[in-house]
């Protein structure tokens, strides 16, 4: 049974970039989505979420330069708002994320995405 593999990609990011390389390498052929310009739903990024297993916070590019700025940088926010906020400002969306079945792990390395494949 072959596994359906996607990743959220943007190609200015080399962590992203290498990510991918490291799929290609294994003669994984993942659908890429480039989330800028197809950004995941609210629903979609609830669903990312939890096949992370990890909090809203965790997939949010805190680093960023303009985070503090942004609507993001409220620790008051809840789990929804905060999702809903990044939905509106998905530039702040942790890089690349890749999900492989029901499981999905951020790939910072490149090779974290080797423990879900």
């Amino acid at each position: 049974m072959s596994q359906k593999i996607t990743i959220y990609h943007n190609p200015r990011c080399s962590k992203s970039r290498a990510t991918l390389a490291l799929l290609n390498e294994r003669d994984l052929t993942p659908t890429v989505i480039e989330y800028l310009d197809q950004p995941p739903s609210t629903e979609q990024l609830f669903d990312m979420v939890k096949r992370l297993g990890v909090s809203a916070r965790e997939i949010v590019r805190t680093g960023d330069k303009n985070f503090k700025n942004s609507e993001l940088d409220n620790p008051s926010l809840s789990e929804r708002e905060l999702i809903t906020a990044l939905s509106s400002n998905i530039n702040f969306l942790q890089r690349p994320i890749v999900i492989v079945d029901d499981r999905a792990c951020i790939g910072r390395p490149p090779e974290n995405v080797l423990g879900i494949l």
